[in-house]
Order: C-alpha cells, then sequence, then structure tokens
C-alpha cells in the first residue's frame, strides 16, 4: 500500500530555513482523499496503480483545479481478464455513493457497427424513431448520482477495443472539449466526469508471458521484471490500436497485474464478505458464516486460474456456497441469530454446512472469530 495515504493528516507541512522558505510537500493527501484511498486499498486487491491514479483525480476535483474545459481525468486501464478493471472504477463508486452501480457504464460492445452511436447520442430530427430513442449520455443521466457534497460522475467505457471507430471519435471532443452535442441539439458537459477506459488489448501476449508459448518452459522472473514487460506490452498494444490523437488525450495508462494467488486469498475474504451484505439485504434476517481455512483453501483450488484472474473464483463462490446457502435460507434450516459453519472434508468435494443458534450476534461473531483461526 502507498505510504502517501498513511502519512499523519496533523504533521507539519514543511521546516523553514535559514532564508525564511518552507520545504512543502507535494504529494500528501487531503482528509478526504486520504480517507477515499484508504478505502480504496480495502476493496482493490494489489492493483495499486489504479488506486493512486482514482485517488489523485479525486484530489483534482476536491481542489476544483480541473483544467477549464476538460473532464476532470481520463484513464485507460490495460491489463488481462479479470484483473479488477471495471471492478476498481465500481469500487470507488462504492466508496463515494455507497453504490457501486453509481457510475455510468457504456458495454461497447454494443457499438460495434457506426450506426449504433445512435443510442448513445439519439438521432437527429427527422430521422425515423427520432422521438423514440433514449440517448445514454444525457446531461440527466451523468448527473443522476450526484450528492450534495460529490457532483461529479465516473463515465465507463467498458472494453474500448471493441467499440466501432465512429465511437472512438465521438470520445475525442468529450476528452477534449468535455462537451458532447446529442441528436436534438441538446449539450451535454461532461467537466464533473472521471472518464474510464477499459481494455483487454495484448492480453493474449501477456499470457505467453506469464504462462509459456506450448512446449516451452516458463523462465523464472523477478516480479518487479515481469511486471515491466507486461506492462510494455499493453501500452505497446494499446499505441497499435488507438491513434495517436486519441491516446494523446488521456491522462494516464494503468496497466493492471496477473492476480497471483495470494491476492485471490485477499479476494476470497472480499467475495464472503459480499455474501454476508447480500445477505443482510436479502430481508431474511442477520446470520453469520464462519469459513475454516479448508473451506477456503477448497474454494481457492476450484476457483483459482492465472489466466482468468478472480472470474473463476467468483464462479465457485456461486456454486460451492452462495447456492447451497440459498437452498438453506429457502428451506427454513438458517434463521435469523444463526452462526453458520462451512468446512471441507478430507474426502468429501463438497462444502459441510452445520449450524449454532442463537439470538446473540456477539457471541456469534466470537465463535466466528475461533472458527477463521482453524
Amino acid at each position: 500500500m502507498s505510504t502517501q495515504g498513511a502519512r499523519s493528516r496533523g504533521a507539519a507541512v514543511g521546516v523553514a530555513d535559514a532564508t525564511g522558505w518552507v520545504t512543502l510537500d507535494a504529494g500528501r493527501r487531503c482528509d478526504e482523499a486520504c480517507a477515499f484511498e484508504q478505502a480504496l486499498f480495502r476493496h482493490v486487491v494489489a492493483q495499486d496503480g489504479a488506486v493512486l491514479a482514482l485517488s489523485q483525480l479525486y484530489q483534482v476535483y476536491l481542489a476544483r483545479l480541473t483544467m477549464p474545459g476538460k473532464p476532470i481525468g481520463a484513464l485507460l486501464f490495460l491489463g488481462p481478464t479479470g484483473s479488477g478493471k471495471t471492478h476498481s472504477v465500481e469500487a470507488a463508486a462504492g466508496v463515494l455513493f455507497n453504490d457501486s452501480r453509481a457510475i455510468v457504464k457504456i458495454d461497447c460492445a454494443e457499438f460495434q457497427h457506426s450506426h449504433e452511436i445512435a443510442k448513445l447520442i439519439g438521432s437527429p430530427p427527422g430521422y425515423l424513431g427520432h422521438r423514440e430513442t433514449s440517448p445514454l449520455l444525457t446531461q440527466e443521466n451523468l448527473d443522476r448520482f450526484h450528492t450534495r457534497k460529490d457532483q461529479l460522475t465516473f463515465l465507463l467505457f467498458d472494453e474500448i477495443e471493441k467499440a466501432s471507430d465512429a465511437l472512438w471519435q465521438l470520445l475525442l471532443g468529450v476528452l477534449d472539449k468535455a462537451t458532447l452535442t446529442l441528436g436534438d441539439n441538446r449539450r451535454v458537459d461532461f467537466s464533473n466526469c472521471v472518464v474510464v477506459l477499459t481494455s483487454n488489448l495484448g492480453a493474449r501476449e501477456m499470457s505467453e508471458v506469464t504462462e509459456g508459448r506450448l512446449g516451452f518452459t516458463l523462465r523464472a522472473e523477478p516480479a518487479a521484471e515481469l511486471d515491466g514487460r507486461l506492462e510494455r506490452i499493453a501500452v505497446e498494444a494499446a499505441r497499435r490500436k488507438f491513434s495517436p490523437e486519441f491516446i494523446n488525450r488521456l491522462d494516464k495508462l494503468v496497466v493492471f497485474r496477473s492476480l497471483r494467488e495470494e491476492a485471490l486469498g485477499r479476494i476470497l475474504d472480499l467475495e464472503i464478505e459480499g455474501v454476508e451484505h447480500r445477505i443482510m439485504a436479502s430481508g431474511r434476517g442477520k446470520f453469520l458464516l464462519c469459513c475454516t481455512a479448508r473451506a477456503k483453501d477448497f474454494l481457492l483450488a476450484k476457483g483459482y486460474d492465472r489466466r482468468y484472474g478472480a472470474r473463476p473464483l467468483k464462479r465457485a463462490i456461486e456454486r460451492y456456497l452462495v447456492m447451497p446457502l440459498s437452498n438453506l435460507v429457502a428451506t427454513g434450516q438458517v434463521l435469523s441469530g444463526d452462526v453458520v459453519h462451512i468446512d471441507h472434508g478430507e474426502a468429501g468435494h463438497e462444502l459441510c454446512f452445520s449450524k449454532a443458534t442463537g439470538n446473540s450476534l456477539v457471541a456469534a461473531g466470537a465463535r466466528r472469530a475461533r472458527m477463521s483461526s482453524t
């Protein structure tokens, strides 16, 4: 984790020398940006570059020093599938707005043909379906998640490489002037937007580096050197795909690392917490999950695939944890106040579930702490 967010807010700004000049700390975060950064580090695993890029843009927004006529910032997230590119933006929205869906997300796979741009900006007057087309990029849609405290929008273009050239040309104006004219001549202002583009460009070449080509043995390589090679591959792939004027309008290219086994262990803990939140949001009452180390090892074994990142792990959690839990809840075997103990036997192919009844969640928390340490 970066030491920037860990600096004490109460530390002195600097020490005056004999001439009266004071040395300032330009890398320091304000209270709001520091809290945002620390919360984002808890939700985004092993992708420090993305966290620092987002927190820096948030501090620029708080300082009101965004460039006039420009978005707050424009980032291109590159890296292999399942490494957390989309999740990072959703986590940032969750930290600021308490809702990971508080983003304007454009799935670029739906815009592979130039005429589909009408779904974004609407059809001009006189065209068939002009009044029937509801544009996605309206001012109301951009501003609908604003709060009194934070009036910014996360605008996500997911898998930008799949879109037609027409969408890239449309984005040039958004990134350059922070404005867009809809089909009915309404103007849309993007000056309060953090624009994030994600792409899997270079993923195949990166997979060959990390996994080795067919018939070749993978050479041992230090982690720092490997990450540097992967970053060069991703950036070169982006420069081959996109025009220089498009790349030149981006503030930063962030390359995501392939998730290693230890990172997936942390992601597993976050996903189990997410399952507990889903339980509480379901209205079925509150009960706690106690996963033993053997149960977690089982889920990691079923969900670990270095090529596909965290997605296989999420599928394993849904199959082996959430689905059995849904059966237990639907049949009334698990009730509010219960402690559900989850284990895995040596010879078993599935997880084993048991429960301890009781209405005291304080006692349940103590029981859970003991179980998780076994």
